[in-house]
C-alpha cells in the first residue's frame, strides 16, 4: 500500500463521523470532530533541522515497511523516502501529563491535515489507545480507551460527550503519538 493509494482514499472511501453519543448509547446531539495533524509552525521548525522535544536534531533515514506515518499531513511516507525520526512532545509546556515520544515526519514539505474524517490509515491501528485531556492540559483518567482503529471515531466522540474534555489525543500501541482531535 503505497502513501498515495492510502491518502487518495481519504475522498472517495473516508467515512463522516459527527454523531455524540450519550449515556446507554443514545444520540444525544450532532457534534464535528476534527482530526489535525502537528502545527505547520513545529512541523516546519523540525523539518528544517530545528531540535526535538530530547534537544537533538531528527534524524533523516529511509523509511521502509510501509508503516512510517507523517504526524503533520497524516499520510504514510512511502517505502524508500526519507523520513524524519524524532522526539515529540504534544504539549507547549513541560508538566507531569506532557509525554514524549518519538515520530516521523516527512522530510520534504507536506500539506497539514486538518479534516473532520478519520485518517483512512487509521482504521488499521489495532489496537489504538486514546485519552481525553482537560484544559489545564492534564489527562482524564477516566477517558482512557484501548480500542481498534475502526471504532475511534465512536470512542472519541463519546469521551467528548464529557463538556470537560478540551481535546483527544490518539497514539499507537506503542505509546507513539498520532494526532490530536478537537470540537470543530
Amino acid at each position: 500500500m503505497t502513501r498515495d493509494s492510502v491518502n487518495g482514499a481519504a475522498s472517495d472511501n473516508g467515512q463522516r463521523f459527527s454523531a455524540v453519543y450519550g449515556v446507554m448509547g443514545v444520540k444525544e446531539k450532532s457534534m464535528t470532530i476534527r482530526f489535525r495533524g502537528i502545527p505547520t509552525d513545529r512541523f516546519e521548525r523540525l523539518r528544517l533541522g530545528g531540535l526535538d522535544a530530547n534537544g537533538q536534531a531528527p534524524i533523516a533515514m529511509k523509511a521502509e515497511g510501509g508503516a512510517n506515518p507523517c504526524r503533520h499531513c497524516l499520510g504514510l511516507i512511502a517505502d524508500g523516502e526519507t523520513k524524519l525520526v524524532l522526539s515529540y512532545r504534544p504539549f507547549d509546556e513541560p508538566q507531569p501529563y506532557a509525554e514524549t515520544g518519538p515520530i516521523f515526519l516527512h522530510q520534504t514539505a507536506c500539506a497539514h491535515y486538518d479534516d473532520e474524517q478519520v485518517p483512512p490509515w487509521f482504521h488499521f491501528l489495532d489496537p489504538a489507545a486514546i485519552r481525553g485531556y482537560g484544559a489545564d492540559n492534564w489527562i482524564r483518567y477516566e477517558t482512557g480507551r484501548i480500542v481498534r482503529g475502526i471504532e475511534l471515531a465512536e470512542a472519541v466522540n463519546s469521551i467528548f460527550a464529557d463538556a470537560a474534555i478540551a481535546y483527544v489525543h490518539i497514539r499507537s500501541k506503542f505509546g507513539c503519538f498520532q494526532c490530536r482531535v478537537e470540537r470543530a
